[in-house]
């Protein structure tokens, strides 16, 4: 009976201690689909302007048990609406205003210094990224490829172009789209290489590795300036 009080003990520890380890696992997103810049869609009907106070993107890299959560701001944005569907449209990122959601001495002075300098970000010479949309098509999802974002229904295809590269990236996202507003809503994997970010990528350097892999979720809210007509 003695034994009870450090069985619990051990217990909560355990508990306490797998706790912490899932809050250092890499977040999961849907892979989204890299491939070589496209054509921009034809931005027809109604535009819409994107919310920047009330949208944002966050991002997550990963290292061997660390995860470093931070989120970007919006510029600007349109998105363009026809017959209750999305033409086109594109959002500018503005790098500069990464913040990260770790706060302390080193997150100030190292981790986010390093983040925008040359071997990620590069934001003295890329200050901005933007993303520029090619496709919009229904999501149909499958036994084997189903969404982690409840409530997909579109597949989003895009230029994004970061630190001067432009790649085509496809993802599901869940849209809700009604006469004078629209919400985005995304959680998908890249690889940080296709944008010329290699810095720590090598498996041997242990526990000073970094994962190729960044998970982006995506909140976009727009809205049709006050004075316009229906969307055509």
């Amino acid at each position: 009976m003695k034994a009870l009080p450090f069985l619990k003990k051990t217990a909560v520890a355990i508990t306490l201690a797998a706790a912490f380890a899932a809050c250092d696992k890499a977040p999961k997103g849907d892979q989204a689909t890299i491939t070589d810049q496209q054509d921009a869609a034809t931005a027809a009907g109604q535009s819409f302007m994107v919310d920047t106070a009330d949208s944002k993107i966050r991002f997550t890299g990963n290292g061997v048990g660390k995860n470093h959560p931070g989120t970007f701001k919006l510029s600007s944005g349109t998105v363009a609406v026809a017959n209750n569907q999305i033409t086109g449209g594109q959002f500018t990122i503005n790098i500069q205003s990464m913040d990260m959601e770790e706060e302390g001495e080193m997150i100030d002075t190292k981790l986010r210094p390093h983040l925008m300098s040359g071997d990620f970000f590069d934001a003295e010479k890329f200050g901005t990224a933007k993303f520029e949309i090619t496709k919009v098509e229904p999501y149909q999802p499958t036994s084997g490829d189903t969404s982690l974002v409840e409530g997909a229904n579109f597949n989003v295809s895009g230029n994004l172009t970061l630190k001067g590269e432009t790649k085509n990236i496809t993802f599901p996202a869940r849209i809700e789209l009604n006469e004078n507003s629209m919400e985005a809503e995304a959680n998908f994997d890249i690889d940080r290489r296709q944008w010329k970010m290699n810095y720590g990528n090598d498996k041997t350097l242990g526990d000073k590795f970094i994962s190729e892999t960044v998970n982006i979720e995506l909140d976009l809210k727009a809205t049709k300036p006050n004075g316009t007509g229906a969307a055509q």
